[in-house]
């Protein structure tokens, strides 16, 4: 059989301009989707490294925050400054898995005394209007050094250094910053200057 050439088109195995055009805004919408998703995850990778959420459950911080409240807490603040006295953190509980949510009174080196429902650090009594009650207990700490002396503001209703010993600092969470929810409640937490050094 002979071979004649032919002037009929021939098949091609390369996309034409117009199946391109049809290809590349499916390939451009699926990789945005995958950048957007990425982008995301990242985000919320990096908020929740730098923000923890928490839940008070009791009344050992009443009045400053309340049962049921839900707090940010941030978790990167103590990696550029040390804890300080008024500051209220969360921690991991030296004896337990559990977070606790307490304010510190005393930070290394100090003398803390509680006597006559007074608390006073290195001398000083401290002025304390954001408390539920006075301290029904006494007792003497020397706060060791990497450790702190932590109280909640209802002293009495509290299981806190009282009762339990030092914080050490390796416990440390985070700054409690937030009240976010309810949003009936939403508030900056107060920090309260003690006058002590």
């Amino acid at each position: 059989m002979a071979l004649t050439e032919s002037n009929a088109p021939q098949p091609s195995f390369h996309d034409t301009p117009a199946a391109a055009e049809r290809k590349q805004p499916t390939e451009l919408v699926v990789r945005e989707i995958v950048e957007t998703l990425l982008l995301t995850f990242f985000i919320f990778w990096l908020v929740n490294s730098f923000v923890g959420r928490y839940r008070i459950d009791g009344s050992s911080m009443n009045p400053t925050l309340e049962n049921g409240q839900y707090l940010l807490i941030n978790n990167f603040s103590y990696y550029l400054n040390e804890p300080n006295h008024g500051d209220i953190i969360v921690f991991k509980h030296p004896n337990s898995d559990l977070n606790l949510i307490k304010r510190v009174i005393g930070i290394p080196g100090d003398q803390v005394e509680i006597r006559n429902q007074q608390v006073m650090v290195n001398g000083i009594l401290l002025e304390e209007t954001y408390i539920q009650a006075e301290p029904t207990y006494t007792g003497d700490w020397t706060v060791p050094n990497g450790e702190f002396f932590v109280l909640g503001d209802n002293r009495n209703s509290s299981s806190d250094s009282h009762s339990w010993g030092f914080l050490p600092e390796d416990n440390i969470i985070g700054k409690a910053m937030v009240v976010y929810w309810p949003i009936s409640d939403w508030e900056l937490i107060p920090h309260v200057d003690l006058p002590i050094n």
